[in-house]
């Protein structure tokens, strides 16, 4: 990549210097009390903003949150994470009530070499996410003039055209984080010349989401494991009934397709977790994959499919992962979930876990985070990376 990272940023000296710093903040929320669930995108920008804070940078922080509707929300803000942020930096984040307002102006101007500063939702301005260039070119302008240098930490939004993403980094000297640059090298080795044999696991609700990777990584790949929502329109697709589990009649013709250009690559299961209802308490037993009653739906991969998809994961050498194999918030059809994520750690393999509902799984079960290869804070631009889309964060960071 010809891109300028971090450490270029820190060797030309960033003291007193404003950074602006693009992170991905975008942290779940409790509904009733407003607390942080989950911090581990807050964790995993501090190597970049330690850095900076310890070069003495004014260093000036932008996110999103959720999706509000281009004008203040409360719900959306962004107060929380900057205490949270505050408590992991071991330093107070100032917080400015607006993103580029008199707040943001006067919290940044009065910022000492060393200090944080948090803005507010991006996506309370329309023009951050604006489809009008010229619309997200202004609110850009007005964002840019908040920094002398811009560093892109935040890979998660980097296949998103905007405004702080994509058109910040022309009007600023622009650099990659830490966060950045380690996401791109890891999967810029599972579309080399990945070591084999090459495993990947693909879960989650639909296999629309999935189709596009799903595509680029047959050709590549030695096996490719399905469980989840999506293995359902597979098990359709073989002529299986699956009852009132998730269903996409649309792509049953499409993933009969996949499975006769790759006889043999592609891996279903052979029991599920078939219940009366989407409930955590539902009445529920393992049937068969081709046994699924009318009446009931799967909830999770069975034992004897972790056990086959164990078996081939022993075997690899890399290993990427996204999407989990079951309702694994609910206990009862979380053992899918785990005992694959288990079986990933125990492989003597390079293992990339892809994000999203995947590294919020690793979390939630407890799982020891490094015992994984790379855990990605992207889950739809890991994809799109992998499907060797053109991610307009990274394209911005070339120029």
């Amino acid at each position: 990549m010809s891109i300028r990272n971090l450490d270029d940023l820190l060797a030309e000296g960033v003291s007193g210097r404003r950074v602006l710093v693009r992170a991905d903040l975008n942290v779940p929320l409790d509904k009733q009390t407003g607390e942080i669930t989950d911090d581990g995108r807050i964790r995993a920008v501090l190597p970049t903003l330690s850095a900076l804070v310890q070069a003495g940078a004014k260093v000036v922080v932008c996110s999103h949150l959720g999706r509000p509707k281009g004008a203040p929300d409360p719900q959306f803000s962004l107060r929380p994470v900057a205490g949270r942020l505050g408590e992991l930096l071991g330093a107070s984040v100032a917080f400015a009530e607006d993103t580029v307002g008199d707040s943001a102006r006067s919290t940044v101007a009065e910022l000492a070499d060393g200090q944080v500063a948090l803005l507010e939702n991006l996506r309370f301005n329309k023009g951050e996410t604006s489809k009008d260039d010229a619309e997200r070119g202004a609110f850009a302008d007005q964002l840019a003039a908040l920094g002398d240098a811009y560093v892109d930490d935040a890979f998660g939004a980097v296949h998103r055209k905007h405004a702080s993403v994509h058109d910040v980094p022309a009007r600023l000297p622009h650099f990659a984080g830490r966060l950045v640059l380690r996401e791109v090298e890891v999967l810029s080795r599972l579309t080399g010349s990945p070591e084999r044999p090459y495993v990947v696991v693909l879960g989650g609700s639909k296999v629309s989401d999935k189709l596009a990777v799903i595509e680029a990584l047959l050709p590549t790949v030695d096996r490719l494991l399905i469980g989840g929502g999506m293995c359902f329109t597979f098990l359709k697709a073989q002529g299986h009934e699956v009852g009132t589990s998730l269903l996409e009649k649309d792509m049953v013709e499409t993933c009969r397709n996949l499975m006769e250009r790759a006889p043999g690559k592609i891996m279903l299961p052979v029991d599920v977790v078939a219940a009366d209802a989407f409930a955590p308490d539902a009445a529920h037993d393992t049937v068969p994959a081709d046994g699924i009653p009318s009446h009931r739906l799967g909830l999770d991969i069975g034992p004897e499919t972790v056990a086959g998809f164990a078996a081939a994961l022993s075997q690899a050498k890399t290993i990427f992962w996204n999407g989990p194999m079951g309702v694994f918030e609910m206990a009862a059809f979380a053992n899918g979930t785990r005992g694959v994520a288990e079986a990933i750690t125990k492989a003597d393999a390079f293992s990339v876990v892809g994000g999203g509902d995947s590294a919020a799984a690793v979390r939630a079960l407890g799982l020891d985070e490094s015992s994984f290869g790379h855990i990605s804070t992207g889950g739809g631009a890991s994809l799109e990376y992998l499907e060797g889309k053109t991610l307009p964060g990274i394209a911005a960071l070339e120029n």
